[in-house]
């Protein structure tokens, strides 16, 4: 996945006839907000942020493990759309969209086989369409992405290693996970807003990747595309993913085993870029 982004915070809260229960758990020495609200009938209790956010930076592990045992995901989903909008935006304001749509044809070297007329003419052509497209992929782009990792979770974790984890359970655990990209999302509002819009590389925002910091027309596209695709923010993603699926099967499916299946997903999809890249 992409970078995407940040600044807005949610909770997913189901309202009760009789109360909401606030409190504080305390572990190793630091606090955590959580929210319990029950109904008549029984209702949503699970952690919320900005207690879990904070909690999956500092004590993962603790965190995740709520969310197994409380899951719920519209509070981390609202908070990740809106980081996304959020970048797109101030991406849109500060650099602009026929800005974008040059320099990508430009790095794809396109635009080095059309005469002056017919660049002009794709320029105009993807900008109409992105008009739509960009805020349409900030709102649909972060869900579509998480259900298909949550899909592919139930599959690594019921069927290949026999685990009974729930869809909302493996959704839930894989929205908390994302949360870490909301520092990659306030690194690239950073880089957006202070930087340079004319030497903005869209496709590698933030140096969380080698290829940050090579030239793609100075090095070759396979080196360019391997560089930028090792992301710290990625590895990070995996690994706390790895864990949150490992709960959702009540620890019956080792994070290993999980990140070792997503891991070996991720390098093919490395390898079809790298390859993209030697044949385009």
């Amino acid at each position: 996945m992409s970078p995407a982004g940040v600044i807005a915070a949610s909770a997913q809260v189901v309202l009760s006839d009789h109360e909401i229960v606030h409190h504080l758990t305390y572990k190793g020495g630091r606090s955590y907000g959580r929210c319990c609200c029950e109904a008549s009938g029984g209702g949503y209790t699970g952690a919320i942020l900005p207690g879990a956010t904070m909690g999956i930076f500092i004590s993962p592990v603790e965190t995740l493990a709520d969310v197994a045992r409380k899951p719920g995901f519209l509070a981390p989903l609202i908070v990740l759309i809106l980081a996304t909008v959020a970048v797109t935006e101030i991406l849109l304001w500060k650099v602009g969209l026929e800005r974008l749509v040059r320099m990508g044809l430009e790095q794809s070297n396109a635009a080095s086989k059309m005469s002056p007329e017919q660049l002009e003419q794709v320029v105009h052509q993807q900008v109409r369409i992105g008009t739509y497209t960009a805020h349409l992929g900030a709102v649909l782009g972060v869900p579509i992405i998480l259900l298909i990792l949550a899909g592919l979770g139930i599959l690594i974790v019921n069927v290949i290693f026999g685990g009974r984890a729930k869809f909302k359970t493996v959704f839930s655990e894989i929205c908390y996970a994302d949360l870490v990209t909301l520092l990659a999302s306030l690194m690239a509002i950073a880089l957006i807003w202070f930087g340079d819009p004319d030497h903005f590389n869209q496709g590698n925002p933030i140096p969380s990747n080698i290829g940050y910091f090579l030239n793609p027309h100075e090095v070759s596209k396979p080196l360019y595309s391997l560089a930028s695709s090792i992301d710290i923010f990625t590895i990070w993603f995996l690994i706390l993913m790895s864990i949150g699926l490992s709960e959702a099967s009540g620890r019956k499916v080792k994070p290993l085993s999980v990140f070792l299946v997503y891991g070996g997903i991720w390098v093919l999809w490395i390898l079809v870029k790298v390859g993209w890249a030697v044949i385009f």
